[in-house]
């Protein structure tokens, strides 16, 4: 149900069926004066917790149309986020990968194995930095916090009588999604229960060719008070997605960004057994594209040794002068955005499955023990023609007692909590990217037996990785916060995890044979935090905090490499420092933050390129959000945030595909166009080891106004600077101004809403994995689209 869009009072039946008053302040439910527990574990709110975050209530995400995390940049600073092959799975936060937990436990990761359900939420709450040592390890950048649509009304009191709505949105390019959502009050054996189910169908085009959407979602929560002390709470949700990757534009140089001029032609036969599909035998048969499946020409491994005379003297397997790289029937044309590497056949199938059940025994006196039991678990195919192919099917399954004790008196407030946890991730991955060769297929023309790629998923032979193990975490933490009556506020806690983890390599499916076949290996790991606060009048209250959290350094299908549990290198840690001031003023109708930070990961040995980097970054974080009446809500968002990879800098070198704006002693680029040059980076200082693809400046504002007469306006703008497509700055993509517009009629039961996206039709681009594909491929956003909702709620 929307809740109205100023503040007023509610009254609805407490748990003990005695009427309660619940105080919704602020329009849309912005902001932050609700307890949340998503940031240290204490219900503590925003306003007095000492750290860089924010909320997103559903009431937002309704209004001004949020439909997947590209869209949560307009709400939050600090999130701008690169696209991942084009799929909104996780957030990047503070320049780098971040976590998606579920009611705050940490989900398995997702940068890019299928798009966060936004629309299932009932709120999102976005933390910066590492999470509190309560939560266990974590990354450095931050994380989203996913709070499911829930049997209870804001303020914790069950509905007095059932309620729901259904909705259908249409939209460009074919969209169709139809929501419902029921919930309401019940008793079984004479004990009070409460009751949520949400389900969501979609059956979308795309303004991509060869690219759809169709998913279903499905969830539920449930809450009963068992007795006057002891409160189930379980549930869970269900997600099948069916779309595809978008790996964007191929071929990419600066014309192409700046006028649309692409590079045309077709690469040269390959495919000798006539199946249409090229296998890694057939690249390998040929000779060619050895030297470019390895180190440039000649030894050296930098882009400048590469010239002409190293493919004009490229021969055979006959030892005949023959340029397989090269392509034929060249010339440029002018590349719509539609056109993208998606191929016809290709596929990204996810499966996942999220579980929870919690009992908690209040006897009251400030005593609670909490048990979550929580799994969470995915079944994932990737496939791309052009050349790249993997496959998950993992699972984790956690445990964690939470034993909470408050004190208060004339001194203070003083909250403690112990938590000990087990942890179990079961990991089974492969993946296939010895032969990936985006600049194969010409966009104008599609895959052809010139250009498909035989993937490792179809034929289930020639993985590059094939990965079975498992690990496991105990862990002990300790918290408190120490809320002192003459206004200071201190937040300690530390925490002790050993995970002992194995894996093992399968090599009757690899194409080349493991150095190592197996390792296991038993690590422990100290995380610990220590905040300090004061309530100053006014209502300010500036904070600082310090913090190391450990990591486990997994991949995409939350696998453990081999090589580094043999080297005793994929446990990790990341440290933070930041200072900040928060206030609440005008009888909390106005909340304002202020920030800065730095952050990096201590040990930047080893990496997760695609979800776990070692990064430092150093920024300045600033938001506001004022309801000015009862119609008018306004928020905005700076963000500074300058991020640096540490390995690269700290090597001198990084591995990179060459683009063609780094080749510059090439004279034609369609003389390597049908391959793939790689080679290193030369990373000379800590400006050539900038993340590329996160702009430095950030601005955004948003407005929402509701008339008395049931309509309501709303709009956001979010400003971004100019940044440089990938690692090596060979490419700037230009600054843009992102503009949605939105409007709403409000009669009744019946709501009808129509939100404009890109409403001035701007022309930008977003980087794609920058740090290996940058200077190859971008992704080419979408021009002005429409999305209209018409809502029955009952």
């Amino acid at each position: 149900m929307t809740s109205p869009a100023w503040a007023q009072d509610a009254t609805a039946a407490d748990e003990s069926g005695q009427d309660s008053e619940i105080v919704v302040t602020g329009a849309l439910d912005a902001l932050p004066v609700q307890d949340v527990g998503s940031v240290f574990g204490f219900d503590k709110t925003l306003v007095e917790t000492p750290r860089s975050a924010s909320t997103i209530s559903e009431e937002q995400i309704e209004r001004f149309g949020i439909t997947d995390i590209y869209d949560l940049v307009a709400q939050a600073p600090g999130t701008f986020t690169n696209s991942f092959f084009g799929v909104g799975g996780a957030l990047d936060i503070r320049g780098t990968p971040g976590e998606v937990y579920f009611r705050g436990v940490r989900r398995l990761d997702n940068p890019g194995n299928y798009p966060t359900p936004i629309g299932a939420s009932d709120r999102i709450d976005i933390v910066r930095g590492p999470a509190s040592p309560i939560f266990g390890p974590s990354k450095t950048g931050g994380y989203m916090n996913f709070v499911p649509k829930s049997a209870r009304v804001k303020g914790g009191a069950l509905l007095s009588n059932p309620e729901g709505e259904i909705s259908y949105t249409t939209g460009s390019w074919d969209r169709n999604v139809l929501k419902a959502q029921v919930r309401g009050p019940a008793k079984i054996l004479g004990s009070e229960f409460g009751y949520n189910l949400y389900a969501e169908v979609e059956d979308s085009g795309s303004y991509y060719r060869n690219m759809s959407t169709n998913q279903t979602i499905l969830q539920g929560s449930f809450d009963n008070r068992l007795t006057d002390t002891v409160r189930i709470e379980f549930g869970g949700m269900y997600q099948k997605y069916s779309g595809q990757q978008n790996g964007g534009w191929n071929r990419l140089t600066q014309d192409l960004v700046d006028n649309g001029t692409y590079i045309t032609g077709t690469a040269k036969p390959l495919d000798t057994s006539g199946d249409g599909q090229i296998s890694p035998a057939e690249f390998n048969a040929v000779g060619a594209f050895s030297p470019f499946g390895g180190f440039g020409c000649g030894g050296n491994v930098f882009a400048s040794s590469i010239t002409d005379a190293c493919f004009n003297n490229l021969k055979d397997a006959n030892g005949r002068p023959n340029n397989y790289l090269a392509l034929e029937n060249t010339g440029t044309t002018k590349l719509s955005r539609k056109n993208v590497l998606t191929g016809k056949n290709d596929v990204l199938n996810n499966k996942a499955t999220t579980g929870y059940f919690d009992i908690i025994f209040d006897p009251g006196d400030g005593f609670e023990l909490k048990n979550q039991l929580f799994y969470d678990g995915f079944k994932n195919l990737n496939e791309n023609a052009y050349g790249f192919s993997q496959f998950h099917d993992s699972w984790v399954i956690e445990d964690k007692i939470v034993l909470s004790k408050t004190f208060e008196n004339t001194v203070g407030k003083f909250s403690f909590q112990l938590s000990p946890s087990i942890r179990y991730t079961k990991f089974l991955h492969g993946d296939d990217f010895n032969f990936e060769y985006f600049h194969r297929v010409d966009l104008t023309q599609g895959y052809t037996a010139l250009s498909d790629r035989l993937l490792s998923t179809e034929c289930d032979c020639d993985f590059a990785n094939y990965l079975k193990g498992s690990y496991t975490d105990l862990g002990f933490a300790a918290l408190t916060d120490l809320d002192f009556a003459f206004g200071l506020d201190l937040v300690l806690g530390a925490r002790y995890d050993t995970i002992h983890a194995k894996s093992r390599n399968v090599p009757a499916k690899l194409r080349v044979a493991p150095t190592i076949v197996s390792a296991s290996d038993t690590e422990g790991a100290w995380s610990w935090t220590a905040s300090a606060s004061y309530k100053l009048p006014f209502g300010l209250i500036p904070y600082v905090t310090a913090s190391q959290q450990s990591t486990v350094v997994a991949g995409q299908g939350a696998e453990i490499d081999v090589g580094n549990l043999a080297g005793e290198s994929w446990v990790a840690a990341s440290k933070l420092y930041e200072a900040g001031i928060k206030g609440s003023f005008l009888d909390d109708t106005l909340y304002a933050a202020l920030s800065v930070y730095k952050q990096k990961r201590t040990d930047f040995n080893v990496q997760s390129i695609t979800v776990n980097q070692a990064v430092e970054t150093k920024g300045l974080e600033a938001e506001v959000r004022w309801s000015v009446n009862k119609h008018l809500l306004i928020t905005g968002a700076y963000s500074r945030t300058n991020v640096y990879n540490l390995t690269a800098l700290k090597e001198g070198t990084l591995f990179s595909f060459f683009g063609i704006e780094d080749l510059k002693n090439v004279s034609d680029p369609t003389l390597y166009l049908g391959g793939q040059p790689i080679g290193l980076l030369l990373i000379t200082d800590k400006e050539a080891s900038k993340r590329a693809g996160i702009p430095e400046n950030l601005y955004s504002l948003t407005a929402s106004y509701q008339f008395d007469n049931g309509i309501a306006l709303s709009g956001s703008v979010v400003k971004v600077d100019s940044v440089y497509s990938g690692q090596s700055q060979a490419v700037k993509l230009p600054a843009y101004t992102l503009v949605d517009l939105g409007a709403s009629y409000e009669k009744d039961n019946w709501l009808f809403r129509v939100v404009v996206k890109n409403a001035t039709n701007e022309r930008y681009f977003r980087a794609n994995f920058t740090e290996l594909f940058g200077s190859t491929i971008v992704l080419p956003e979408r021009p002005r689209s429409f999305q209209a909702s018409v809502v029955y709620k009952f």
